[in-house]
């Protein structure tokens, strides 16, 4: 291949039997991804749109808070609960995060065990929006409880009382499962980002950020014990990180799934939700990833053949979680019995038949319009159809809580359901909690796997001349070990 035709612009969204799909666009050698990826941390000043972004973010965090405090001051009277909704958008919150923190895993653990490599591009943004949704969903379950002084007693830790918390309890599932998916995920994460801390380190134009990277880094030097001791990790920590996409969120169902409720006893719940939590994990990482790569110049990075991936991945999921809305109702009817079957006409003709709807066009009918190519390859297309995704997935999470209790087995109690303002700021404040984490990251962190993403890129230059593999950034410790073999 000549110089002219390796400069030309390549649609590496076409199939193309007879030639890998290229995965890094724009001529990219080592060196220079190495510094375009390291310059997004590294300059002065981020875009103007990252300063606007944040300033929004951290206002709406402010007013979490603020809300936060006016709870425990005040009493969960606050929140529009009310008999018999007694679980209100504090449980729908928790599950929608914690659906949200899912992809990151998908991303980062099951494509690489599946040795998918288009996810090197995109990992780390999937990896790190898993951290930051298990924190704002943990969140509603220590304010939900209503005394917030005591939930440390949720934790199985004796107390002075001697008093042990009910391992029965769908709360305390939540505590584990929600716990160990936080500690896997953050170790996965943290593990994946050493080489590229060590690479920021060596960059490092100030005395204090080589400290802080170079405490973040373990002192890594890219030996080949390094990279074998650190391939060996990754791989162990996939491995664990994989079954939990798998039981985290079915152990969520659960707090649904083992009452006697109508529209809640039921046993798909366990893989509709994990085929939900999916379907919303890709269409977050998919709102975060378009604005970013416009806005960092990453479109040669990013390219539209992973944004069209994660666009078939959303329709087939949306597909999953179509079918087992039409499986919900097809087992109320077969089952005879009068109580399941008036609990889903409620859910479609009743007070709520508004929200159901609306979950049902974001979250069947909206993925369908992934099936043309123009409109999966279209970013400004997709991000729309993300967004309508994501206010689906939360509107799923609201109508499988509020309308089974809001109409249970007692006529004379039942109530509709109405938010107050403190629950709606508490919510759209704890996506400013998110935001802020996600935009922090971006500025201050390694947002693109370099050491990963060099795997998939061609080694030699575009010219044909052949360059050492350490000369992307002027020593070769942070170079994959299989590539410095092949040198």
């Amino acid at each position: 291949m000549d110089a002219t035709r390796a400069m030309e612009p390549l649609d590496n969204t076409l199939e193309d039997p007879t030639r890998p799909t290229p995965l890094v666009l724009g001529g990219h050698t080592l060196t220079s991804l190495t510094d375009k990826i390291c310059a997004i941390a590294e300059k002065p000043r981020p875009p103007r749109a990252w300063y606007i972004a944040i300033t929004a973010s951290s206002s709406l965090t402010l007013v979490m808070f603020a809300m936060i405090g006016y709870l425990i001051t005040t009493g969960v009277g606050v929140w529009g609960l009310n008999n018999p909704v007694g679980w209100g958008w504090a449980i729908v919150n928790f599950v929608f995060w914690v659906g949200i923190g899912h992809a990151g895993t998908l991303i980062s653990a099951i494509l690489f065990l599946l040795r998918q490599k288009w996810r090197t591009s995109i990992n780390r943004f999937a990896e790190a929006m898993t951290i930051f949704a298990v924190i704002c969903a943990g969140i509603f379950p220590g304010i939900h409880v209503g005394r917030v002084w005591v939930v440390a007693w949720i934790f199985p830790i004796p107390n002075y009382e001697s008093m042990w918390p009910n391992f029965r309890s769908p709360l305390l599932w939540d505590v584990f499962a929600v716990g160990t998916y936080a500690t896997v995920s953050l170790l996965f994460w943290y593990t994946g980002m050493v080489p590229d801390l060590a690479t920021l380190r060596d960059r490092a134009t100030t005395k204090v950020r080589a400290i802080v990277l170079g405490v973040l880094a373990l002192g890594w030097r890219g030996s080949h014990r390094h990279w074998h001791r650190y391939e060996w990790a990754y791989l162990i920590l996939a491995g664990l990180a994989t079954p939990l996409v798998l039981s985290v969120h079915s152990v969520v169902s659960f707090d649904f799934a083992t009452a006697q409720l109508p529209g809640w006893h039921t046993t798909i719940f366990p893989p509709y939700f994990v085929a939900g939590a999916i379907f919303s994990g890709f269409a977050m990482v998919g709102t975060l990833i378009v604005p970013i790569r416009k806005w960092f110049n990453l479109e040669d990075i990013i390219t539209l053949h992973h944004l069209e991936n994660i666009n078939k991945v959303i329709l087939a999921t949306g597909t999953m979680v179509g079918f087992a809305y039409s499986t919900e109702f097809f087992i109320a009817w077969y089952s005879g019995n009068p109580n399941e079957s008036f609990t889903f006409v409620n859910r479609a003709f009743g007070p709520y038949a508004w929200a159901y709807w609306t979950m049902v066009s974001c979250n069947v009918i909206v993925p369908q319009f992934f099936w043309s190519k123009k409109i999966r390859t279209t970013p400004w297309m997709a991000w729309i159809l993300y967004i309508f995704v994501n206010i689906g997935m939360w509107f799923e999470r609201f109508v499988i809580t509020v309308t089974s209790l809001s109409r249970d087995f007692l006529p004379s109690s039942w109530a509709y359901y109405s938010p107050t303002f403190v629950d709606v700021l508490t919510f759209v404040g704890s996506f400013g909690l998110f935001f802020t984490l996600v935009l922090l990251f971006v500025r201050f962190g390694p947002i693109i796997a370099m050491a990963e993403v060099k795997t998939v890129m061609p080694v030699a230059a575009l010219e044909g001349e052949s360059k050492p593999i350490g000369d992307y950034h002027g020593d070769m410790h942070d170079e994959p070990r299989h590539l410095r073999e092949k040198e």
